[in-house]
C-alpha cells in the first residue's frame, strides 16, 4: 500500500503501542489480506463505470484507480457513486467507522497548481473535535500526501514513520494535508493532528450555515501547503477522501462532488 493511509494508521498506533498490542498486531497482519486494496473499489462493487467520478491529472496522464483501504479492526465507512441533485457524487455513510478511498498519483512541485472539490454535508457531528484525540472525527476530509525530506522527521515522527511501515509495508507521507469542515473554527484556521505534526488540517468550511447544499471549493495547493507547515511543498504522491465517524461512535453521511487537478487557483 502506497503510505496514503495519510493518518489513519497514526489515528490508531499510539493506542496499539500504550497497549502493549504492537506484537499481536504484526502478527495478525501478516495473515491478514484486510490490508490489501480492493481494485477499482467502489466501481466495481457498484456495477458502475468509474468514468464520472475522477481525478484529473495535470497533462494528457491517464487517471489512475480510485481504491478503498481499511483498517483492521475497523468498521470501514461505506462509498457507493451516485448521482446527487443532478451531479455525479461519491455518497459516503460511516456508522462508528472509519475508511478513505484513495488514488495513487505523482505531481512533481514545479507542476502544482490548484484543486478543486465540492462536498455536500447534510449535518455536523455535535461531538467532533478535530484537535482532540478521541474525537478527532469530520463528515469530510479532502486529503493531500507530499513527499519530503525525511531527515527533518523528530524522532517521534520518525518512529511513527518505522512504525508504519512495519504495520502496513508502507513509511507514513512526509507531509499530510487535509481541508476540513470544522464545527467551530473559522475559515483558514489551521489544526495540527494531535498525534503528528506531519498531519495538519485547513478548515475551509466552518458551522452550520451552508449544510444540505452542495458547496464548490477551488484551492491553491501550494499556498496551502505553505501556510499550514511554513515550507514549501514536495511532491504530491497522492489524493484522497476520507469520512470518519469512530471515535466520537456516530452516525455520518456525505456526498463528495468530483476532485480536479487544475490551473493555479485564485488565493482565498
Amino acid at each position: 500500500m502506497l503510505a496514503i493511509v495519510y493518518g489513519l494508521e497514526v489515528k490508531y498506533m499510539f493506542r496499539i503501542v500504550v497497549r502493549g498490542w504492537l506484537l499481536w498486531v504484526l502478527l495478525q497482519l501478516a495473515a491478514c489480506s484486510s490490508l490489501a486494496p480492493e481494485p477499482d473499489y467502489p466501481a466495481a462493487e457498484a456495477g458502475l463505470s468509474p468514468t464520472p467520478w475522477t481525478l484529473a491529472s495535470t497533462g494528457s496522464r491517464s487517471a489512475p484507480a480510485w481504491q478503498h483501504y481499511k483498517l483492521p479492526g475497523k468498521q470501514p465507512s461505506q462509498f457507493s457513486y451516485v448521482r446527487k441533485d443532478g451531479r455525479d457524487a461519491m455518497a459516503v455513510s460511516a456508522s462508528s467507522a472509519a475508511s478513505m478511498v484513495r488514488q495513487k498519483l505523482r505531481i512533481e512541485p514545479a507542476e502544482l497548481a490548484s484543486v478543486r472539490f465540492s462536498w455536500k454535508v447534510p449535518e455536523l457531528m455535535a461531538q467532533a473535535d478535530m484537535a482532540l484525540r478521541e474525537a478527532d472525527d469530520s463528515p469530510v476530509r479532502i486529503v493531500l500526501a507530499f513527499e519530503g525530506d525525511r531527515s527533518k522527521f523528530s524522532a517521534k515522527n520518525a518512529m511513527l514513520s518505522e512504525l508504519a511501515r512495519a504495520l502496513t509495508g508502507e513509511e507514513m507521507p512526509y507531509a499530510t494535508l487535509m481541508y476540513v469542515w470544522c464545527n467551530t473554527r473559522a475559515p483558514g484556521s489551521v489544526i495540527v493532528n494531535p498525534r503528528t505534526d506531519r498531519i495538519r488540517k485547513l478548515v475551509v468550511e466552518s458551522g452550520a450555515g451552508r449544510l444540505q447544499q452542495w458547496v464548490d471549493y477551488e484551492r491553491n495547493i501550494r499556498a496551502d501547503y505553505e501556510k499550514a507547515f511554513g515550507e514549501a511543498p514536495g511532491a504530491l504522491v497522492g489524493i484522497g477522501i476520507m469520512t470518519d465517524s469512530d471515535n466520537t461512535r456516530s452516525n455520518t453521511q456525505a456526498w463528495y462532488g468530483p476532485v480536479t487537478l487544475g490551473p493555479a487557483a485564485r488565493v482565498k
